[in-house]
């Protein structure tokens, strides 16, 4: 059983995360990121978009030996501050839901 609003919420997590490690082009991204989570193509590209669009990211186009020139997507400093906030987030939430599941004492 997969929940998929449950993906949506963390994908987001996953592709500042991944491309504040190395700078990436779309295609690796689905790459990376299923390897883990099933995703698809049509799944980024919307959400690299509007990231791009909010200023978190920055692309430049790079040539390929396998065809047209590919668009490489940067972090940029509020980028990085989002993908920090998202990261303290995700951390006290899966603490929090672990507190839950394994019967500790409410925070």
């Amino acid at each position: 059983m997969e929940n998929i609003q449950f993906k949506k919420g963390v994908l987001e997590l996953c592709v500042l995360v991944l491309v504040g490690r190395e700078d990436l082009y779309g295609y690796e991204l689905v790459n990376s990121i299923s390897k883990h989570i099933e995703i698809s193509e049509g799944t980024i590209y919307p959400l690299l978009r509007r990231l791009t669009k909010e200023g978190y990211f920055s692309t430049y186009l790079m040539e390929s030996q396998e065809g047209p020139p590919r668009k490489y997507y940067r972090l940029t400093d509020s980028g990085m501050r989002y993908r920090d906030e998202l990261v303290r987030e995700w951390d006290d939430f899966v603490g929090r839901v672990n507190s839950i599941i394994r019967g500790g004492e409410e925070a």
